[in-house]
């Protein structure tokens, strides 16, 4: 039976261009051809880096899925640096692939599955590309540093510059006109205007920020301590400071995030030309400053309380979070950091109604025994999925078992006529190593599917009575919010133009709980080493309900055109 064959491409940096996807491709296309092998699907990533985990890449991700499904049985890519450039990821990738029977094949690289010595390839090949990661980082570094040094910009560009062309690189010039909006900025604040009331003003206008969308607090508050926000910037004074920070980029998650180097590193250059701000200017906006947070800005330790919902509720009108805007109420972020020119809704809701409310209704309706009735239905339907193919899979490895069985023997006794030759030595060892591999395949247990069940059932129950302690005082705040988030997903807080009452509405959260209560079990199920929301649409959850919360209690009304599931809760 011919393979069925996938193509993976990826390209990051600046010496490559879009162009490098299709040459990719192209290879990998003439190495499917070339074997007969039917290509099935065609995933890539652009202008993404090889560091960036493959699962949170869209190319990516539909390449795991697609191996999760079974659609494919070779990857063809350039080489395994197009996977991961990581060495620690691209071995548990590729072992994980390899693990359920996928071949890879690297097109420049030599890497092949079926190779004697791809193991000791991989590991030399996962740490060049490793190794090229920090070098890349190291010059680049190096070759902005040289810049700085040189009175050259290392690109970036702060509010009230732009960046023109000069012999040996780009320097920073000022921009006349949003030099004027920053000594602005910097009077209205010396003059005891609220960053708040400033950033409002700002937006009514429609100045448009540096990134040409709309200002926020942070933008011109920042932090003094570490020279962010733009009333801290020291280069509205002609001093510019380079190399304060670093980006680290976390493993696992691929975010990045701001890390202060020591100060000795710091490149600190007078740039007089570039002066925006006069020292009397500077000096008012530091004395207010120091006298500690204008009305209207939050800032500084412990300002903002840990809330339940903060940041997980989503306003109506722009869909933006909804936060804690006082001690008692949720608000739309949006409204009150950038003005009612960017959100119009000044919505606010009392924050222990919303709290107790919708973790009150999630807890009920989940823990109804229609509720837990849905849930075992739908994953005997996914085991008896799993069984059948499983059968199917185990008749056919009994089938090739005796089928090697039956030419290993008539291997033994053509050596036995003839000698051993060099072609009957390669394929006895390779009819043995095969019919070793389906005997410890079939000698593991297959997973006991009424223990699964028990499982998901007993990990269902466990998190949804995990709610019981929300609003205990010992209760993990960082864990409960975690727990949340998986089971509602999005919940966005809005008021009924025509009866004027609040609601809340949920997406989805019956399928999300599933999920995240299989979790592990399905692992087991449907192959461990890679997330299962890929794995089905679960049925009769494609349904939204709107919660109506009032001083007298939550009534419930159906959104038109979706049908009510017994599992929805939204």
């Amino acid at each position: 039976m011919s393979l069925r064959a996938c193509l993976y491409a990826r390209y990051s940096t600046d010496k490559q261009r879009e162009t490098s996807i299709a040459d990719q491709l192209r290879g990998a296309l003439d190495r499917a051809e070339r074997e007969a092998w039917p290509v099935v699907a065609r995933h890539s990533d652009e202008g993404i880096s090889g560091s960036i985990p493959v699962a949170l890449r869209p190319g990516g991700k539909a390449l795991l899925a697609d191996a999760l499904a079974g659609r494919y049985d070779v990857l063809i890519v350039e080489g395994l640096d197009r996977l991961s450039r990581e060495i620690g990821e691209a071995e548990q990738l590729v072992k994980r692939l390899e693990h359920r029977g996928i071949r890879i094949i690297g097109t420049a690289d030599g890497y092949d599955t079926e190779a004697r010595g791809r193991k000791v390839m991989r590991i030399a090949r996962g740490l060049v590309n490793e190794l090229y990661l920090d070098d890349l980082r190291e010059k680049t570094h190096r070759g902005l540093a040289g810049q700085v040094d040189r009175g050259f910009s290392a690109g970036g560009r702060s509010y009230g510059y732009r960046s023109v062309e000069a012999v040996g690189g780009r320097r920073l010039a000022v921009d006349d006109a949003e030099a004027e909006i920053v000594r602005e900025v910097f009077e209205l604040f010396a003059d005891g205007h609220s960053v708040r009331a400033i950033v409002h003003q700002l937006n009514r206008r429609g100045v448009a920020s540096a990134r040409g969308g709309t200002w926020a607090v942070s933008a011109l508050q920042g932090s003094s301590e570490k020279g962010l926000g733009m009333l801290n910037n020291e280069l509205y004074i002609g001093r510019l400071v380079w190399n304060r920070r670093q980006w680290l980029k976390d493993p696992d998650t691929g975010a990045r995030r701001y890390v202060e180097r020591p100060r000795a590193e710091w490149q600190i250059r007078e740039q007089p030309e570039l002066r925006i701000v006069d020292d009397m200017l500077w000096q008012r906006v530091r004395n207010r400053a120091r006298t500690g947070p204008a009305r209207g800005t939050r800032t500084g330790r412990g300002a903002v309380p840990k809330t339940l919902f903060g940041g997980l509720l989503r306003c109506h009108a722009c869909g933006g979070p909804m936060v804690a805007v006082n001690s008692q109420r949720y608000g739309c972020n949006a409204h009150r950091d950038r003005g009612g020119s960017v959100c119009s809704s000044s919505l606010t809701v009392m924050r222990d109604v919303v709290d107790r409310r919708l973790v009150a209704e999630l807890r009920d309706e989940l823990l109804a025994p229609s509720a837990l009735a849905e849930l075992q239905g739908t994953v005997r339907t996914l085991l008896a999925s799993t069984q059948r193919q499983a059968a199917g899979g185990r008749e056919a490895a009994e089938k090739r078992l005796q089928a090697l069985t039956g030419e290993i023997s008539r291997l033994v006794d053509a050596v036995a006529t003839m000698g051993l030759s060099k072609a009957l030595q390669d394929r006895l060892a390779a009819a043995e190593s095969e019919r070793a591999g389906l005997i410890a395949q079939a000698a593991v247990q297959a997973p006991v599917h009424a223990r699964v069940l028990d499982d998901v059932t007993t990990r269902y129950r466990r998190l949804v009575l995990q709610l019981q302690n929300v609003f205990e005082e010992e209760a993990d705040r960082d864990r409960t919010r975690q727990l949340l988030a998986d089971m509602l997903g999005q919940v966005t807080i809005g008021r009924d133009s025509e009866t004027g009452e609040t609601f809340a509405e949920l997406d989805e959260p019956a399928e999300r709980l599933l999920l995240a209560a299989v979790g592990e079990s399905l692992e087991v199920v449907a192959g461990a080493g890679f997330e299962p929301t890929t794995v089905m649409r679960l049925p009769r959850l494609d349904v939204g309900v709107r919660h109506w919360m009032s001083s007298f209690g939550v009534v419930r009304c159906q959104v038109p055109r979706k049908p009510l599931s017994a599992l929805s809760f939204s």
